[in-house]
């Protein structure tokens, strides 16, 4: 009975032996081993196996990438300007031992070390610049925090400022500096808007001017263009009509001279015509509206038309002209 007392002791201290020297880590996770209070080992993730009663599982942590929410804190910029600055650190272990030997409460630290090098950093620059050179605020950041917690096993990967919050006083003189930049922006492209819309009337009434000069000039080319011509077409027009008035005036001299050297009678007709045409051109100069006064004896009418008569028959030819066979009689009865 005793014995099987003491073989059941024995099986439960043996089985929760076997049990306390099996170890799983998970993925993603490290964990520290002491033995006898010292460092002896690191465990990976998988199945590892301690000593029992010896070996002691002290530390176990992620080796994934962490992030450190840092809270709110009061900064003084270069330019004495109270600001609110919280960030974010991403971050994670690398070597696990010196993470849990070389600081104490690693995560605090952290805390701790970021918001010092935030108010350094801040401290440096003028509010103004504490907006426009985030990135460049958050490389620094990230460069300074990395090279001083590398003693510590660890890596920061990224910093990024979250809110940059200036006091109520400093907001309201930045709202009123915005109101007056945007004023003044609004008044110089007004004057601007203002100023194009002149130049672009005056250019418009200065080109119109041109334009309308240079109508005027084409119209004016133009007009005279056609003058020219019409004078030139009136001076064709006239010229051909004194050629054909020349050439009906030689076919009717033609006609006349062959009627003449034809018919020997017709050149009593021709002076009968003449007369005629003498008398007529009389009358036409009475009865125009420069009406001119012509004295004229009626006993020399017939010596003129005998005047005419023997200028037709000198015009033709027909005493001396071979063509009208004789010579015509003279007349003896001539009035002295």
């Amino acid at each position: 009975m005793l014995e099987n007392l003491f073989l059941l002791v024995f099986l439960a201290l043996g089985g929760s032996a076997v049990a306390g020297s099996v170890r799983v880590i998970n993925q993603g996770n490290e964990a520290l081993v002491e033995r006898l209070g010292s460092y002896n080992k690191k465990l990976e993730p998988g199945l590892n196996f301690v000593i029992p009663f010896l070996d002691k599982l002290v530390y176990q942590e992620t080796i994934r990438e962490k992030v450190l929410d840092i809270p709110p804190q009061k900064c003084i910029t270069r330019d004495n300007v109270g600001i609110e600055v919280d960030a974010v650190v991403y971050w994670r272990i690398v070597d696990m031992e010196k993470a849990w030997y070389k600081v104490e409460h690693l995560q605090s630290a952290m805390v701790n070390l970021v918001l010092t090098q935030i108010r350094s950093e801040m401290g440096q620059l003028e509010l103004d610049k504490t907006f426009t050179a985030r990135s460049q605020i958050n490389e620094m950041l990230m460069r300074d925090l990395d090279i001083a917690t590398d003693p510590w096993g660890v890596k920061v990967t990224r910093v990024e400022l979250r809110d940059i919050i200036p006091s109520q006083t400093v907001r309201e003189s930045m709202e009123l500096q915005m109101s007056a930049e945007r004023r003044r922006r609004a008044a110089i492209l007004t004057s601007e808007g203002e100023r194009e819309s002149a130049v672009n009337s005056a250019r418009g009434k200065a080109e119109a001017q041109i334009l309308d000069a240079e109508a005027r000039q084409k119209a004016t080319i133009l007009q005279a263009e056609a003058q020219q011509k019409t004078i030139v077409l009136q001076a064709q027009a006239e010229r051909q009509q004194q050629v054909l008035k020349a050439q009906a005036t030689a076919e009717a001299m033609q006609i006349i001279t062959n009627t003449l050297k034809n018919e020997p009678g017709a050149q009593e007709a021709l002076q009968f015509l003449l007369a005629q045409n003498y008398l007529e051109m009389g009358m036409k100069i009475g009865s125009s509206d420069s009406s001119k006064v012509m004295f004229m004896d009626p006993r020399s009418i017939p010596a003129t038309l005998e005047g005419m008569r023997s200028i037709v028959s000198d015009a033709t030819g027909v005493n001396s002209n071979p063509l009208f066979g004789s010579e015509l009689p003279k007349n003896n009865n001539r009035p002295n």
